[in-house]
Parts: structure tokens; sequence; C-alpha cells
């Protein structure tokens, strides 16, 4: 595979990861502020909701050890789209019920995040590990690094035009973007992975058997550093989570904002994500043969931001109307990417530094540990602000503690990162660059 070619596989690939965070970011984001503030439904229910979907990919270590073990991947991408977008359609259709009352629209959205999971998970954690056998070592960072800042741009495209076409409001508009945006996703996904497994040529090995799974997931827990890393993602990802589905609801109820407002809210948010990610990619690219902790203070920057921007938002209702709630946002997106994308460059440098060929088994652990810090943080900043507002009668107050304990979140998962993420020199300059021995060899 030639060096042009490498690069164009890997930007199809990306195509891929942002069709699936189109059309998450609509079922986590906007979904959820509809059920909270237009329904004034329990803030616990878009939380449990959430959960559930995570709850499905704690299977991830499984797909990730399938990878290993040789078994084809696109087949799995493509109809894990389909399968999320459906789940998407489904949602929206279930918030329409909610509003017309009875409890057939709570039951068929618990239905909708519990198949939204599994299109997750079987599309996402596929994608990753075709990315690590199409992709040549040195390339994976790189690679890891546009999937993710393209999925970021997924984020931001679709919440800028869903602000856009959902003003006026209606659920009917809802169930409409939530449709075009699933359709566009799977016929993305289609395209984007049409022949690359194939071209490859890559053919899958002989399988290691289910009866292996058992012990390698324990030989691969027993390495210290992918415990580490572990205990780093789910800390970081705890806090990530928490803001991710109270931030919308908290400009609608503290600051009055309108649901096309918050999801612009979404939308500057979203956008310093992006930029942060490519802003430490870049740097990590220029400093990392020569500093290789670079990704160990990148993401140590990023957790400090991250953190000093929550405890803004949770003082924000004390300062007023004239509080900077769009910069805030915006800069706290700076912060959430850059830890980000430190986290992936390490994901992706750590993962075969044993040599062992359970690449996609520890991505596959990480991956679990993501989804359950996700999946528990969501349900946890839901219960949350439901007991604060019973104790205390305003949700506001329960969004201002959530933000607070987001913040320590990041203090302690900054703490963890200095252990979690340690790199030679060689594996730091690979999580970003790519070296010509490998372009001759691709």
């Amino acid at each position: 595979m030639g060096a042009e070619q490498g690069w164009l596989t890997i930007f199809r690939l990306a195509l891929v990861q942002t069709a699936i965070g189109a059309v998450v970011v609509l079922t986590t984001s906007t979904l959820n502020r509809i059920i909270i503030v237009e329904l004034a439904l329990p803030a616990i229910l878009p939380s449990m909701l959430i959960a559930v979907h995570y709850a499905v990919q704690l299977s991830r270590p499984r797909f990730g050890y399938g990878s290993d073990s040789g078994q084809r991947r696109t087949p799995w991408i493509i109809g894990g789209v389909a399968v999320l977008a459906c789940g998407g359609v489904m949602a929206a259709l279930a918030t329409q019920l909610m509003n017309n009352g009875g409890w057939s629209g709570i039951a068929l959205a618990f239905l909708a995040f519990l198949i939204i999971g599994a299109g997750v998970g079987a599309a996402g954690t596929s994608l990753l590990t075709l990315s690590a056998a199409v992709v040549s070592p040195a390339r994976r960072g790189p690679a890891a690094t546009i999937m993710f800042t393209m999925m970021i741009g997924g984020f931001v495209l679709t919440t800028a035009l869903a602000a856009h076409f959902l003003e006026p409001f209606s659920f009917s508009r809802l169930v409409l973007i939530s449709a075009v945006v699933g359709l566009i996703a799977t016929i993305t996904a289609y395209f984007a992975t049409l022949g690359i497994e194939q071209n490859s040529q890559t053919t899958p090995s002989a399988s290691k058997g289910k009866a292996g799974f058992n012990a390698a997931m324990r030989d691969a827990w027993r390495e210290p550093a992918t415990r580490r890393f572990a205990y780093f993602v789910f800390a970081s990802m705890l806090a990530y989570s928490g803001q991710d589905v109270v931030l919308e609801p908290f400009g609608g109820l503290a600051f009055g904002l309108s649901p096309a407002q918050t999801t612009r809210l979404s939308a500057w948010q979203n956008g310093g994500i992006f930029i942060g990610m490519a802003a430490v990619a870049v740097a990590g690219g220029v400093f990392a043969p020569r500093w290789p902790n670079v990704l160990r203070s990148t993401a140590l920057l990023g957790c400090g931001v991250s953190g000093i921007c929550l405890t803004a938002l949770a003082l924000s209702p004390l300062y007023g109307p004239d509080f900077p709630l769009t910069g805030v946002t915006f800069a706290l997106g700076l912060g959430l990417g850059g830890f980000t994308v430190s986290a992936i460059g390490a994901m992706m440098a750590l993962a075969g530094a044993a040599g062992n060929g359970h690449e996609g088994l520890r991505m596959g652990i990480w991956g679990a540990a993501q989804a359950l810090a996700f999946g528990s943080g969501g349900l946890l900043a839901g219960a949350i602000v439901d007991v604060v507002s019973w104790t205390h009668g305003t949700l506001v107050t329960g969004y201002m503690l959530v933000f607070l304990l987001e913040a320590g979140l990041f203090a302690v998962a900054a703490w963890l990162a200095v252990n979690a993420i340690q790199l030679a020199g060689t594996n730091a300059a690979a999580a970003f660059r790519s070296s010509p021995s490998h372009h001759k060899a691709a």
C-alpha cells in the first residue's frame, strides 16, 4: 500500500467514526435536554438511558479479542452503524410518545438505547481493530487522532445543523432530523469501508478459540501498564461523561436558553474539543521525538483546564446572566480535547508495547473502562441532580454540585496520569508521527 493510498484509507476510516459521532451526539445531548426541559421528566431518566447504551458496550473486550483472532470486521462496522441509526430514530420517536403521555414512550426509549449501545459497540470496536490491522504501526497514532478529531467534527456539524433545523422546535421535526442523519451515516459507513479489508491483503488468521478468551483476558489484566491506564481512562471519562449529559439542561434551566441555543452551546464545546485535539496532535508531532513525556504533560494540562472550567460553570449561576457561558464552554472543550487526544495517543502506543498480539484485547479493555465510566457517570450525574432537587427544591443547585464533583475527578485523573502514561521515546513519537521507513513499507 503506497503512502498516498495509506492516508486515503485512514481518511475513509475516519469518515466512519464521523458517522458514528453524528448519530450519537443527537441521542446523548439534544434528546437528553428535551427529556429534561421540554418534557419536564426527572434527570435520572436520560441518565439511565445513556447508562443502558454504555452497559451494552462492556462487551468490547470480546470484540477486541475477536479482532486479534482474525475475524472480519467490515460487516460488523456497516451493520453496527445501521443498527445505531435505527436506534437513533427510535429514540426520537420515543420522545414524541413521551410527550403524548403514558409509559410506552419510556419503554421504547430503553429499547432504543439498548440498540444504540449494540450498534456503537459493534461498529466502534471493530473500526478501531480494523484500523490496527490495515494501518502501519507508525501511522496508528496519527490515524487515531484523525479519526477522533473527525468524530468531533461530526459532533460540531451535526449539532450546528440540528440547531438550525430544530428552530422552531417540534417533535416531528426532531424525528425527521434523526432519520436523515441516520441514513447519511449508514451510507457513509458503507462506501467508506468498501474494499478496505479486501485490498489490505489481510486474511483472517486461525481463531485462537473461544476457550482462550478468559486466559488472554487474565494475562492482559495482569500487566501493570494495562491496569494503570484502565484506571486513568475510567477516572477521566467519569468526569467527562458527567458534564456531557448535564450541560444542555443546565443551560436551559440556569440561563433560560432554548433547545436551539443549548444545541449551539454544545456546538461551541465540540468546536473547542476539535481545536484542542488538533493542537495537541500537532504539538505531539513536533515535541514527541525529543520529549517522550509530552503525552503525559498534555494530558495533565487538559485535565487541569477542564477542572478549572467546570469549577467556573459550577459557580456561574451565582454570577448571573452576564457570565460568559459560551466562552467558558469553549475553553472546557479545549481542555477536554487536549486530554482526550493525549489518551488516544497513549492508548495506541501502549496497546502494542508488549508485542504479544493482544493489541485488540487491550483496546477492548480500555474501551470497556470508558463505557463503564460513561454509563455510571451519566447515571450518577442524573441521580445527584434529582436528589439535590428533591432536597433543595431546585435542579440548578444539583447541576452546580455535579460540576464541582467532576472538577475533583479531573484532579484525580491528573494524578493517575502521572504513572499511567509513561512512554519511551520511540513509542511517544509513534503515537503521533509516521517514519519514512513505514512510508516505504506501507
